[in-house]
Formats: C-alpha cells, structure tokens, sequence
C-alpha cells in the first residue's frame, strides 16, 4: 500500500467512526480510530454546537476575549469527553454495563471489547480533567469566580449523572440533566468566559439547543427501556413507559421551533436564527417512524443497532442545530 493510499484508507476509518461511533467493519482499528471510538466523539458536535451558540450570541459585545472564547468551547468539549470516558469506567465497575448491555451493542465498549485497559482508561479520564482543569483556572483568573460555578456545577452533573450517591440517571432526572448541562451551563457559561457578564436573554436562547440534546438521550433512554427497567433503571422514558415517552420526545422537538420563536421574539435570537424552520421537513420524517414502534430488525447497514430512536432523534438534531448555528451567524454578520 502507497503512502497515499494509506493516508486515503486512514481518513475513511476516522470519518467512519466519527459518524457511526463504530470502527470500520472487518478492518483492524488504528490508534486514533481506536480512541474516536473510546471517547464516543462521534457526538462532542452536539458540545461544540453549544459553544458556537454562545460564541455567536456575544459576537459584538464590548468585552468580548477571543482568546477567552476558544479556551472556554476547548474546555467543554473536553468535559464532555471526559464525561463519556467516566461513565463508562464507573458503569462497567459498577456492573450496568455488560457484553448484553446497549453500550456494548451498538460500539465497542472501551474496556469490554478489549479497545483499551481498565487502566488506560482511568489515565485517560486522569490526563483529561487535568487540561480541563488548567484551562478552568486560567478562565477563572480572567473572569472571577462565576466561571468556577459554571465549571462546577457542570461536573458535579456530570459525575452525579451515573455515579453515587445521586445517580440521576436512575432517578428519572438525567434527561434534565442533559438539558440543564447542554443549555445554560454550557452555552451560559462560555459566554460569561468570553464575555465576563451573563443576561437572561442569553440564558433563554440556550435553551432551544438545550432541549434539542435532551431529545437524543430520550431517544437513547427509550431504546433502552427492554434493557434498563429490568435492571430497576428508572430513566425518564421507563417511568413514562414507551408509548408517551415518545410523545413527550416529539414534544420536546416541537418546543425547540417554539422556543427559538420566543426568543427572538424577545429579542434574545436574531430574526435570522428561525432559519432553523428549514429543519422541519427532517422533522416531518422523523416524525411518524417515532409515532410508530421500532423495526424488529436493523435496516440494511444500520451501524448503531438497537439504537433507534436515539439515531432518529440525532438525525434531526444535526440539521435543526446546524441551521441555528447558520442563522446566529447570519444575524452576527448583519
């Protein structure tokens, strides 16, 4: 094999993992493929989204830091991998995860596929939170210590999401969590890095997002239902139970257009941002296959099998997400 030809071969497995979360079938896993696949980075899009919306929102504010800016969206995509990292290193130590668990269903789970050690991943999620921690105290002497209570509160969340003694994802609280986490301490807490203030327009306009991610996990929870009541996991959608649990997803994506509506409204959004109405034909499809039971079988090709309602619900969130962050930077340009 030429150089280019490997180069070419490379690209294909790392874009491969990083849309399926999964390495490319039946070819052996290269180190940054192998780590694409540990740290699930096939959805720290869904953070770095979150850091755009803040860092779009304060486009034009007098004290805006560039520097501060990019430091702050580093540092919650950081969290977030982290986060994955400690999940699954806490839910396999504590026994949640298993070989007939949906985390080592639709991936390679990071210790029990043999992808990498116990060990390394405890120094991974180690190295990780320590350069998230670096980049805390340098946000924290520029802007004081509000960015210490966005950085805290998020990781306490964070942790408290699988670990005990809360285990909010046990509780019927994790999709909050998600919406609390993915809205106004990420988006809230980049702008205040970036910007050394906070308003309630800003806290509203990180909703919509917030509720968009919200959407995935819900999707998520609700293909775990068969696996995660048995276990006495009482996610949202298990208390819920399936049927309304999907209604209640679809309700969420509704919200999120109306939201986005109220807050340029309020003049929280730029008019520009209802470019996101662009997304509502995904929308449309989506919309029935959740209305409708899961297929007993995986379509053709379907890399991330049982997952389904997870998938349908990132499809959407990709498009809505992409077409705020599209209509933020129009309005900041205008």
């Amino acid at each position: 094999m030429t150089a280019g030809s490997r180069i070419r071969s490379l690209g294909r497995a790392w874009a491969y993992a990083l849309r399926t979360t999964n390495p490319p079938p039946d070819e052996p896993a290269d180190a940054v493929t192998r780590w694409i696949v540990v740290t699930r980075a096939a959805v720290l899009p869904m953070t770095l989204v979150s850091g755009l919306v803040a860092a779009l929102l304060a486009i034009g504010h007098p004290a805006l830091d560039v520097g501060l800016l990019v430091l702050a969206i580093v540092g919650i995509v950081l969290a977030h991998l982290a986060n994955n990292l400690m999940n699954d290193l806490y839910d396999t130590t504590s026994g949640s995860d298993t070989a007939s668990y949906p985390r080592a269903l639709y991936a390679p789970h990071p210790v029990l596929s043999g992808l990498v050690s116990r060990r390394t991943l405890l120094v991974a999620i180690v190295l990780v939170n320590a350069a998230d921690l670096v980049i805390l105290v340098v946000l924290a002497l520029a802007r004081g210590w509000p960015v210490v209570a966005f950085a805290v509160a998020g990781f306490v969340l964070s942790v408290a999401y699988t670990a005990p003694p809360l285990r909010l994802k046990k509780r019927g609280l994790g999709e909050p969590d998600v919406l609390v986490v993915w809205g106004p301490l990420m988006v809230g807490g980049t702008y205040f890095s970036a910007t050394g203030s906070i308003t309630w327009q800003v806290l509203l306009a990180s909703v919509p997002y917030g509720l968009l991610c919200t959407t995935v996990l819900m999707g998520k929870h609700i293909d775990k239902i068969p696996f995660d009541a048995p276990l006495g996991i009482r996610t949202l959608p298990v208390l819920l139970g399936d049927r309304r649990a999907r209604a209640v997803t679809l309700g969420l994506m509704v919200a999120f257009y109306v939201l986005v509506g109220v807050a340029v409204l309020v003049g929280a959004m730029p008019w520009p941002a209802l470019a996101v109405v662009l997304a509502l034909p995904r929308l449309r499809k989506v919309w029935p296959r959740f209305r409708r039971p899961p297929p007993s079988e995986p379509p053709a090709g379907f890399p991330v099998w049982p997952l389904w309602y997870a998938a349908l619900a990132w499809v959407h969130v990709r498009q809505a997400g992409a077409l705020l962050v599209l209509g933020l930077a129009v309005g900041a340009a205008l």
